[in-house]
C-alpha cells in the first residue's frame, strides 16, 4: 500500500507569507503564516520591503508548516512538489553573488511605473528579476523564473511566452539578456530545493519547485474560477477582478490579457482598486477602538472587524447617500488623484463611514468590470470572492447587491496557495488537469444572493460613481499643487 502524497503551496503577498501543505485528498494537513513587516517609505511615492523580509517571512511560514506536518505524523519524503506564488509587479535587483543590491521594490513604488534605471545607491547590479524569480532562486540556486509573472517593463513576447527577440523591446526596458533569468511556463519546474534552502525551510532537499504565474492569476486558478461568466474578486491590498478565457486579446480597451496559471489559457483583468483593503484596515485601526468600547459586556471578545461590521450591517444600502470614491493611492496616469467621501449630513455615523468604504470598493469594481464584460460579450453571472475581506458577511452581501449576481466564498480562503498546489500536483501526476484538481481542493462555502431593492439603489449610485473623477479631478489637481511644507 502506497502512502498518500502531499504538495506544498507557497503564497507570499504584500502583507504576509502563507505556506499550506495539501494531501492528495484535498485536505489541508498543515499550514504556516508569518506577517511581513510594514513597508518602508524612504521618500514620497517610494515603497520597499525592509531588509530581506520576503525571504525571511517565507522561511518562518515554511518552518511552521513543516513542524505542524511532522507533528501530525506525516513524513517529509511523501511531499511530491512545491508551487510558489509571490506578489507581482515588484522589482528585485541582485548583486553578482545573488544577494540583494537593494531592498525589494514594492509595486506601490513610483519606480515600477518606469523601466529599470540605475541609481548610485544600488551599487553593482548583475540581475534584475521579479519576486518569484528571487524566491525561486533562493530556494533552488537556479536563475529561472515563470514567464507568467512579467508584468510591466519587461521585454517579454506574450505569444512565444519567452523573451523578445526585438532589440527595441530590450532598449525600451533598459535591460540586456544577461541581466534577466531564464524562463519556464506555469507548471514547469524551476529547480530542486537546495541543501541550504532545505535546512532553512524545513522541507526535503531535492523537492521540485514548480513555477506558477503572477499572484492574481494563481489566485484565480485556486478559487476555481474556470467557467465563462464566473469572475474572481480578490480582496487584497490591491483589489482585482478577473475571469479566465481561451484566447489572447491584444487590443482590449477595458482590460489586460495576462498569461493564466493554467498552461495555454489567459486571464482577463480590469483595472482594480489600489490600496483597497488597506483603506479598510486603515479605518479599522483609526476608529476600531471606539467601536469596541461601545460593545456590551456580554459581547466581550468580539473582534474590531466584528464590531465595525455589526455597525455597517445596521446602515441601509447606500449609506444614506454617503459615497466613497476610492483612489487612496493615485494611479500612475493621474498622480494628483485623492480619495473622497461625498454627501455627509447629520445622519451619518461611524457605521455609515465604514459601510461607505466597503460600498465604494464594490462600486469602483463595477465601474471597471462592466466595460470588461461588455467588451468580452460575456456578462458576469457569478462572483467568487477571495482574500481576508471575504470573511465579512457585510462585504459579501454588498458585492452581491452592487453587481446583481450571487457571490460565493470558499472554505479555504488562501486561494493562491491552492493554485500553487494545483500546478505542483499536476507536475507530480497527482491530478491530471485543473478541473480535477480544483474539484478535489476547493469546497464552496456561503453563497450570498443579491437583494433586488438594494441592487436598484446601487444601480443609481454606480452611474454617479463612474463619473466621479470627471467632477473631482479639477479639485484634486489644485490640492496636489499646494505646498504643505
Amino acid at each position: 500500500m502506497t502512502s498518500e502524497r502531499f504538495v506544498v503551496g507557497v503564497d507570499v503577498g504584500t502583507q504576509s507569507a502563507k505556506v499550506l501543505i495539501f494531501a492528495e485528498s484535498g485536505a489541508v494537513v498543515a499550514e504556516g503564516h508569518h506577517p511581513l513587516r510594514p513597508l518602508e517609505i524612504p521618500a514620497s511615492n517610494r515603497a520597499i520591503h525592509p531588509d530581506d523580509d520576503l525571504w525571511d517571512a517565507t522561511v518562518a511560514a515554511s518552518q511552521k508548516a513543516a513542524a505542524q506536518f511532522t507533528a501530525a505524523g506525516h513524513h517529509l519524503d511523501d511531499i511530491a512538489a512545491m508551487g510558489i506564488c509571490v506578489i507581482r509587479c515588484c522589482r528585485v535587483l541582485l548583486r553578482p553573488d545573488g544577494t540583494l543590491a537593494h531592498p525589494v521594490i514594492n509595486w506601490m513604488d513610483e519606480r515600477l511605473d518606469h523601466p529599470h534605471a540605475h541609481e548610485d545607491q544600488y551599487g553593482e547590479v548583475a540581475h534584475v528579476t521579479t519576486t518569484s524569480g528571487y524566491i525561486g532562486y533562493r530556494m533552488t540556486g537556479q536563475r529561472v523564473d515563470t514567464c507568467a509573472n512579467l508584468i510591466g517593463w519587461w521585454p517579454i513576447d506574450d505569444h512565444t511566452l519567452d523573451w523578445s527577440d526585438d532589440p527595441a523591446a530590450w532598449e525600451t526596458s533598459r535591460l540586456t539578456r544577461d541581466q534577466v533569468f531564464d524562463l519556464v511556463r506555469p507548471g514547469d519546474v524551476v529547480g530542486k530545493l537546495s541543501s541550504a534552502a532545505s535546512t532553512q525551510l524545513g522541507l526535503p532537499e531535492g523537492l521540485p519547485v514548480i513555477a506558477t504565474a503572477h499572484d492574481k492569476a494563481v489566485e484565480a486558478l485556486g478559487s476555481g474560477v474556470l467557467d465563462p461568466g464566473v469572475g474572481l474578486v480578490s480582496l487584497g491590498t490591491y483589489i482585482a477582478a478577473m475571469t479566465h478565457g481561451a484566447r489572447y486579446v491584444s487590443d482590449a480597451e477595458s482590460f489586460w490579457t495576462f498569461q493564466a496559471s493554467i498552461p495555454g489559457s489567459y486571464l482577463y483583468e480590469c483595472w482594480g482598486v489600489r490600496r483597497g483593503m488597506w483603506s479598510v484596515s486603515w479605518f479599522r485601526d483609526e476608529f476600531g477602538a471606539a467601536a469596541l468600547a461601545g460593545i456590551d459586556a456580554d459581547a466581550e471578545g468580539r473582534s474590531v472587524e466584528d464590531a465595525l461590521n455589526a455597525e455597517a450591517a445596521a446602515v441601509p444600502a447606500g449609506s444614506d447617500g454617503l459615497l466613497t470614491i476610492h483612489d487612496w493611492a493615485a494611479p500612475p496616469h493621474a498622480p494628483f488623484r485623492k480619495g473622497a467621501m461625498v454627501g455627509f449630513d447629520g445622519r451619518h455615523t461611524r457605521g455609515h463611514l465604514y459601510r461607505s468604504v466597503l460600498e465604494g470598493i464594490a462600486l469602483r469594481l463595477r465601474t471597471h468590470m462592466d466595460p470588461m464584460a461588455a467588451e468580452l460579450d460575456q456578462p458576469f453571472t457569478h462572483l467568487v470572492v477571495s482574500g481576508g475581506g471575504a470573511n465579512s458577511d457585510v462585504m459579501m452581501q454588498i458585492l452581491a447587491d452592487v453587481h446583481g449576481v450571487p457571490a460565493t466564498r470558499n472554505k479555504v480562503r488562501s486561494s493562491a496557495a491552492i493554485g500553487c498546489a494545483v500546478n505542483a500536483g499536476m507536475y507530480a501526476g497527482i491530478w491530471s488537469d485543473p478541473g480535477e484538481a480544483t474539484t478535489v481542493l476547493i469546497e464552496r462555502d456561503d453563497m450570498f444572493e443579491p437583494i433586488a431593492a438594494h441592487t436598484a439603489v446601487y444601480d443609481q449610485l454606480a452611474a454617479i460613481e463612474a463619473t466621479a473623477h470627471g467632477h473631482l479631478d479639477a479639485l484634486t489637481r489644485q490640492i496636489s499643487a499646494i505646498d504643505f511644507g
